[in-house]
């Protein structure tokens, strides 16, 4: 098992005007995103050995948590 501090999490959405998805890190500067998510998920890796490459934003990571926050509206 993983320690929360051993891993970053991302909020995902998906991007209504322009279809594909993005994501950003909560707790730290990074955004990034992808028209499919592959794309996406290759795009959050790259972003983050970017970010944390030079250690001088801590530890690189473990674990990359992608958590999608989705929209739905319900006609009454």
């Amino acid at each position: 098992m993983f320690h929360m501090a051993n891993e970053i999490i991302f909020e995902v959405q998906q991007d209504e005007a322009d279809g594909g998805y993005v994501a950003s890190a909560l707790g730290h500067d990074i955004f990034t995103e992808g028209e499919t998510l592959d794309e996406l998920r290759k795009n959050v890796r790259d972003a983050v050995q970017c970010h944390f490459g030079d250690g001088a934003a801590g530890a690189l990571p473990g674990v990359i948590r992608l958590h999608f926050i989705r929209d739905e509206v319900l006609a009454t």
